[in-house]
């Protein structure tokens, strides 16, 4: 008898753990349907693979987008992506968080395509009160059209950081004490789109892109936003401030990564284009350099 009660037991246990695990994925796993809609394209962004694959398309007649259903107010922002394979000279895969407005706030990943051989441009971006000139460029460590990587937006009270496969590649700290707008008060929607920029993206628009190699696709999959703090009826889904993202900042080993990254990798750098800002660097400069 006693046999039978632990075999029974185990197996009731198996089952439960099996009904929370079917749960949990359920909770936690990404599906282009249920998560996004599609906002512009004309059939060309595609979900596939039961909402698990995201595919976006440009052609000479037009690229594709997307836009999250749910808005967010702070969160840590995953999606994994395959960039365009070959000549992808003139084009542009985004990544980013936005709100609306001539006021809006906004977080970029943009991907500048390249001639076949020639590297990718990660060009990041924040806007604050409808206001950008933030810009920051790095190649990348690998192919980033081989296989799918991770890019992230950690995004909370104190910090914004840019991660690339768990590697923080760019900070942009809360400096509102100093008079410094930081997006705070916006929630913000995810978007993602591939598009014809062949008048800046590759050399400064030197080269065009090249319509014989199109259809252009990027591919998106494992959108992650779970433990964000959804904005919905005018409130935050987050209560307190328990969440571990939500007072995250950079340790001692990910900012020696961050410096890593931008003394081997980083290819622009508005602080330092003294050129550009004849009257002094913005302010910000000061605030989030590497070594703070």
């Amino acid at each position: 008898m006693a046999s039978y009660t632990s075999s029974h037991f185990s197996l009731a246990q198996c089952l439960f753990f099996l009904v929370l695990c079917s749960l949990h994925y359920s909770l936690v796993s990404s599906n282009f349907n249920q998560d996004f809609d599609v906002t512009w394209g004309d059939g060309r962004a595609k979900v596939l693979n039961n909402g698990k694959l995201l595919t976006l398309s440009l052609d000479k007649a037009s690229g594709s987008g997307v836009q999250s259903k749910k808005e967010f107010l702070y969160g840590r922002i995953d999606m994994q992506l395959k960039l365009v394979r070959g000549n992808s000279a003139g084009t542009v895969t985004t990544y980013y968080l936005s709100s609306q407005g001539t006021t809006h706030d906004e977080i970029d990943f943009e991907f500048l395509g390249n001639l076949s051989g020639d590297p990718y441009i990660v060009h990041t971006n924040v806007y604050t009160q409808g206001k950008g000139d933030k810009e920051q460029q790095f190649y990348l460590w690998f192919d980033p059209t081989a296989d799918f990587h991770t890019y992230s937006i950690l995004w909370n009270p104190q910090t914004i950081i840019f991660y690339v496969d768990g590697t923080p590649i760019r900070v942009f700290k809360n400096m509102k004490s100093s008079g410094l707008p930081y997006p705070n008060n916006q929630p913000m929607r995810v978007y993602a789109s591939l598009w014809n920029a062949d008048d800046w993206a590759t050399r400064g628009g030197l080269v065009k892109t090249d319509w014989s190699k199109a259809p252009f696709i990027a591919s998106f999959r494992n959108f992650k936003a779970n433990d964000a703090c959804v904005w919905e009826f005018g409130k935050s889904s987050c209560t307190n401030s328990t969440k571990p993202w939500f007072s995250q900042e950079l340790d001692s080993t990910s900012q020696a990564r961050l410096q890593w990254v931008q003394k081997n990798y980083m290819v622009y750098n508005y602080c330092n284009d003294i050129n550009r800002f004849p009257q002094g660097l913005p302010l910000e400069c000061t605030f989030n350099s590497t070594t703070i």
